[in-house]
């Protein structure tokens, strides 16, 4: 009736027990206990590593799974947003092949919720029928003022049919925590700003903040190299007016109604953007997502996690897509942060990983940790791998 694990630790989301306690769980992967080995008995199953709850994507696009390798890397964020818009047109037949190929890596390397980037419903199917739990972040932009309504009113249709979807038999498509998120700064006027904060109130909401110093420039000073992009693309900026003012300080104040708040990215975010942020949210309204691998295919950075830790700032992970990264492994991200952060405790990034990003979807009542009633997933760490194990 029920399994009961065993590694040479286990991580419960909160903490590591130490290595003589026992994970049992029923078969449908529900948590009933951890207890002493001694209490155990005879019928353990022993697995070399780490045992831990099941990870949290906190931002992916699994739509651009089909751009894996076809962006070069190391060229700027503006470059990076130009390949993207022109090359995402693809065929349904290739976009679904390599949308199942990465949700299977999300799969087996470990995750078992994700809050996804959703320009269309491309992905719709494939959720429906996927053995993750998916949040659905349907992505608004439009930076020309005149346009505003028109974007909002379509991405609005495409939040309306994953909202009222039927049940699905694996019970893993959310139809209540789906939100409109703004894309990024750069690409959202501040009327389209205006109707998602009015339309989003008391939802959570995602957006690619700082990813390169360019974005601040905008903001400042109206200049920088995203000036060319619009150039490139017929758009018109003629009323954008800068704030002279960071670009999160600038976007920030939209939201103070939001439930949560993901802000993604933050490569080049400063102290007084971090200082200015806390002053206004509450303690659990605001996240900082990081996806190191991305930041480092892109524009070869890291974001500043020592400032965010400095700060007592919430952190939680994710993997962007294939466009701007080679895999969609969480515990690829975590070994990138403890290369080059090797001061965090372990234990620190992995809370990360697990409770804090399912807190961050408002999802921990059933994932990110290993509490009696919930079904987190189980994963073995083994070395510089993991694995799930259910």
């Amino acid at each position: 009736m029920y399994r009961k694990i065993k590694g040479t630790n286990i991580f419960t989301g909160y903490s590591f027990t130490g290595p003589e306690h026992v994970l049992v769980v029923s078969k449908e992967g529900i948590v009933e206990s951890i207890i002493p080995e001694a209490e155990a008995g005879e019928d353990t199953e022993f697995f070399d590593g780490i045992i831990c709850p099941g990870f949290v994507n906190a931002h992916c696009h699994i739509e651009l799974s089909h751009l894996k390798n076809k962006i070069p890397q190391h060229k700027g964020l503006v470059n990076f947003v130009q390949e993207v818009m022109t090359q995402r047109k693809a065929g349904n037949e290739e976009k679904l092949i390599a949308m199942q190929e990465a949700a299977a890596e999300l799969y087996e390397s470990g995750t078992v919720a994700v809050g996804d980037i959703c320009n269309t419903t491309d992905s719709l199917f494939l959720k429906k029928e996927s053995r993750l739990h998916w949040i659905n972040f349907t992505e608004v932009s439009g930076f020309v003022e005149a346009g505003a309504q028109k974007r909002f009113d379509e991405a609005n249709e495409v939040l309306q049919i994953f909202d009222h979807q039927p049940a699905c038999p694996a019970g893993r498509l959310s139809t209540s925590q789906n939100s409109l998120v703004p894309h990024a700064p750069y690409s959202v006027s501040k009327k389209l700003f205006a109707l998602i904060a009015d339309a989003m109130i008391n939802r959570t909401v995602s957006i690619h903040n700082q990813e390169s110093p360019e974005e601040d420039r905008l903001y400042i000073d109206k200049e920088g190299d995203f000036l060319a992009l619009y150039k490139n693309f017929g758009i018109d900026i003629s009323g954008f007016a800068p704030t002279g003012i960071s670009s999160m300080q600038s976007w920030l104040p939209y939201f103070k109604k939001a439930r949560k708040i993901i802000s993604v990215h933050n490569t080049f975010t400063q102290a007084e953007d971090i200082l200015f942020a806390k002053e206004m949210m509450q303690t659990d309204q605001l996240y900082f997502c990081l996806c190191p691998n991305a930041n480092l295919f892109i524009e070869n950075k890291l974001p500043p996690i020592e400032l965010l830790i400095q700060h007592n700032c919430n952190i939680i992970l994710g993997t962007d897509s294939y466009a701007g990264n080679s895999q969609l492994n969480i515990f690829e991200e975590i070994k990138t942060i403890q290369n080059n952060f090797p001061h965090i405790p372990f234990e620190t990034i992995l809370q990360w990983a697990t409770l804090t990003g399912a807190r961050a979807l408002s999802i921990e009542n059933k994932f990110g940790s290993f509490e009696k009633g919930k079904e987190p997933g189980v994963v073995l760490i083994n070395g510089m791998n993991a694995i799930r194990l259910l």
